[in-house]
């Protein structure tokens, strides 16, 4: 049994793989190697080194271990053809995200970044635009894993948190879950609207313009899901006539951002450069999914955690 990592994790997470399956074949690359690839049973990846030639090199390969929640980048075509078993670290990043997602909107509320500027100029200012998260509502589109997490903390402030899912169903930490289909009802009550929705052939560019245009002038959007929910120009249209506050993006249809995007230029959108989910723990948690899910697959079941169809994306 040969498993190949096309990453390179420190020393101290390998060797506890190596004493816990000690009749296991362990190969570690700081990238993939196609050589490596013939004899390989399982492949432990971030997804974005695959294509399809490289999946009918890999003529051993049983299951596909990807170590990043998005799967987009991956040949899905080819992988159902082989039959492959696809798993996934869902809900790695619910910490770290969450955190992130915090702390832009505390960020935003208590007026940060304007604090930041007047210290780079020597400014005693108080003129600044101060409000509380406590009591505030927020709309969570894809309340999954880190959705719920999200809605967790955001509780514990006092908010109000109404999720929206493709099927309406009670999702954990939401005072209130409905239907996608029925989001324009609910987008006029929240002051906070968090998009988690994963890139999908059903979440393209699922919001527009008319979906900005229900949202409150004070109302903060944030997407940390993937940059194709929302056209790119309706993004840019939205923001120049302030139909709402703020926006804090940390996905793009196109990554890198182009750098003459508009988006650079506004005052009114905070950009992160994908990075929400790093952590320095972010291959340690990794492998405390993917560890139980090698003890199953030895065991000759395949019933594994965060287990994908890979034509549905998700």
């Amino acid at each position: 049994m040969k498993i190949y990592f096309t990453f390179q994790p420190r020393q101290d997470l390998i060797d506890p793989l190596l004493v816990e399956f000690p009749n296991v074949q362990f190969v570690f690359h700081a990238k993939l190697q196609e050589e490596e690839l013939h004899n390989t049973d399982v492949l432990v990846t971030y997804g974005e080194d695959l294509n399809e030639e490289r999946i009918q090199m890999a003529t051993n390969l049983k299951w596909i271990f990807v170590a990043s929640a998005g799967i987009e980048k991956m040949p899905h075509q080819a992988i159902h053809d082989r039959g492959l078993l696809v798993s996934n670290v869902r809900g790695i990043h619910k910490k770290p995200m969450t955190e992130s997602i915090l702390a832009h909107i505390l960020s935003i509320k208590r007026a940060l970044p304007f604090i930041y500027e007047n210290q780079q100029k020597g400014e005693w200012n108080k003129k600044a635009q101060l409000s509380e998260l406590n009591g505030s509502t927020a709309l969570i589109i894809g309340p999954g894993a880190i959705g719920s997490e999200i809605g967790r903390l955001l509780q514990a402030f006092e908010v109000y948190t109404i999720g929206c899912n493709r099927s309406g169903e009670e999702a954990p930490y939401m005072n209130e879950t409905h239907k996608i289909e029925d989001i324009k009802s609910v987008l006029p009550k929240a002051e906070i609207i968090i998009s988690m929705l994963p890139s999908t052939a059903n979440t393209k560019h699922l919001l527009t313009y008319n979906h900005f245009k229900q949202m409150s002038t004070d109302a903060i959007f944030l997407n940390f899901g993937r940059g194709d929910v929302v056209a790119t120009d309706v993004l840019i249209r939205v923001l120049e006539e302030k139909l709402i506050r703020h926006a804090v993006l940390d996905v793009f249809e196109v990554e890198p951002l182009p750098a003459d995007s508009k988006l650079w230029k506004m005052d009114n959108v905070t950009i992160s450069p994908h990075f929400s989910s790093h952590s320095s723990r972010y291959v340690e948690r990794s492998l405390e999914i993917f560890k139980p899910s090698l003890r199953k697959w030895l065991n000759g079941d395949e019933d594994l955690e965060n287990k994908m169809d890979i034509l549905r994306g998700y």
